[in-house]
């Protein structure tokens, strides 16, 4: 049996790269479409500017999360956008902490209800 964990709620594996609302819509809008999105249609999805999703994907390109695939199709510049095997996995794994802190709440939340308090308090 391990110890208990000293520091329960530090949640370490929430990834500073993917814990941005924008790079988190983009990612989830890249998972749902391994095959990837034309820029274009991932700003649309992810409701961002083009200097936003430019900015965005810099930094996910720059730490192995998406790769980005320049062509000229019909002599017009197009970016294919795609999330890595890396990327899949990283974002696999900070799902699973996010889904840790959802039970974490959802556990005080019944604990203050069960405790005879109907809200939680500010301490």
């Amino acid at each position: 049996m391990s110890p208990p964990d000293p520091a329960p709620f530090a949640y370490e594996g929430l990834d500073r790269v993917l814990h941005e609302r924008a790079r988190l819509g983009i990612l989830t809008s890249l998972v749902a479409h391994p095959k990837g999105l034309v820029f274009g249609s991932l700003k649309q999805m992810c409701g961002l500017t083009d200097g936003n999703l430019s900015r965005h994907l810099a930094v996910l390109e720059e730490d192995g999360v998406v790769a980005l695939v320049k062509s000229f199709p019909n002599n017009r510049p197009q970016t294919l956008c795609r999330i890595t095997e890396r990327g899949r996995r990283r974002y696999l794994d900070y799902l699973q902490v996010l889904e840790k802190v959802v039970r974490d709440a959802g556990d005080a939340v019944k604990a203050t209800r069960s405790s005879g308090h109907g809200r939680l308090s500010e301490a």
